[in-house]
């Protein structure tokens, strides 16, 4: 499978995996094939891209995932019911959160040698449940990698799992707004944090470890973050490792202003950050845990050539192994080859190619398919 943009979806394009609505129904199954009705109906429901198959990626098996569907679509369910309870001021269902957490925990230490490969695929209007899932189940593989117990994971995944609890108390239309925040909409941003701490150190049900989180999580290990400018250690270690899977998960995920990061880009970007908006070794223990190239990545080898990431190597993420499928002159390959780059130091990823021209390349094979049928 590929991830698509809905820009680059055409009729004919196969669902590679399905796709849910915001109240958690099938909104277009895995195996069905697209038309202008069902681009028209991801396009309303604010969904920013999809996972499709095609020819060129039929035989690559889809890779094995931290969580099951089911548990991630039951544990989105928590945290939106969550949030709404809030909302109307009704009590929390913390024994749900709990449930919830206890779930996540297992199924990640049961799978704590998958790599990360992929973000899920959400709309724009359950960003922040989903992301709330995602940042918790980053969370935990990070602290299990920290060598944290059963008790220690808890307190951090619970902290994790609602750390944006806060916006429940921050006004709609400045959270979704698409454009630019002035000043005073991202302060008003900005005070989710504290709104979130005050909101769960009232619950006698949460720790206030867990608490912390909520308030720490935007802190800087440079002291440049907020709401307090705490610094190093300073900052609990729970919310540093919550501030590296928060915006990891923010880069890769789709907004309504912006694509998502590819994987690739999104770790460059952090390595960048390591030393003054995260603390270099949480940064390097999360990114142990995560594949740079994820299975069904095109990418450019510095041999010049094309292919796809069909595997990844649990010790060495960044070296994945590549099936090679199109020539350094853009040709297919007639007999295609896979390289472990654990195993040949001579060749490299250079970069990762852009969707517009995975696009093309993919048009240029459907063509001479065509000509070849015809003839």
């Amino acid at each position: 499978m590929r991830r698509v943009s809905l820009e680059y979806l055409e009729p004919g394009m196969k669902i590679g995996r399905t796709i849910y609505s915001s109240d958690g129904r099938p909104l277009l199954v895995a195996g069905m094939v697209l038309n202008s009705n069902y681009i028209q109906r991801l396009i309303d429901h604010g969904v920013g891209s999809v996972f499709i198959k095609d020819d060129l990626f039929d035989e690559i098996e889809e890779p094995p995932d931290l969580i099951s569907e089911q548990t991630r679509l039951e544990s989105v369910r928590t945290v939106k019911e969550l949030f709404n309870c809030l909302e109307n001021k009704k009590r929390i269902n913390i024994q749900g959160v709990k449930k919830t957490v206890s779930n996540l925990i297992d199924e990640v230490l049961s799978n704590r040698e998958i790599l990360v490969n992929f973000a899920d695929i959400r709309n724009y209007d359950d960003y922040t449940f989903s992301h709330s899932v995602q940042v918790c189940v980053l969370s935990i593989i990070t602290g299990i990698s920290l060598g944290l117990d059963q008790i220690k994971l808890k307190d951090l995944a619970t902290g994790a799992l609602i750390h944006d609890i806060g916006k429940t108390r921050v006004d709609k239309d400045i959270l979704n707004k698409p454009g630019d925040l002035t000043p005073e909409e991202f302060a008003e941003i900005k005070r989710h944090a504290e709104h979130g701490f005050e909101i769960l150190r009232a619950n006698q049900d949460i720790s206030l470890l867990s608490a912390h989180i909520a308030y720490q999580h935007h802190e800087r290990w440079d002291g440049n973050g907020y709401p307090r400018g705490l610094r190093e250690q300073e900052i609990h270690l729970y919310s540093r490792i919550v501030a590296v899977a928060d915006v990891f998960d923010a880069l890769v995920a789709d907004r309504p202003y912006r694509k998502a990061y590819s994987t690739n880009q999104a770790v460059s970007l952090m390595r960048r950050m390591a030393g003054s908006q995260f603390e270099p070794g949480i940064l390097e223990s999360f990114l142990a845990n995560v594949a740079e190239f994820p299975i069904g990545t095109v990418v450019a080898l510095s041999t010049g050539e094309i292919g796809v990431v069909v595997d990844t190597n649990r010790e060495k993420p960044i070296l994945p192994v590549v099936r090679v499928l199109f020539n350094k002159r853009l040709k297919p390959l007639s007999v295609v080859k896979e390289i472990d780059l654990t195993k040949d130091a001579s060749v490299h990823v250079s970069r990762v190619l852009g969707e517009e021209e995975v696009s093309q390349l993919l048009k240029g094979v459907h063509s001479v398919k065509q000509v070849a049928n015809s003839n």
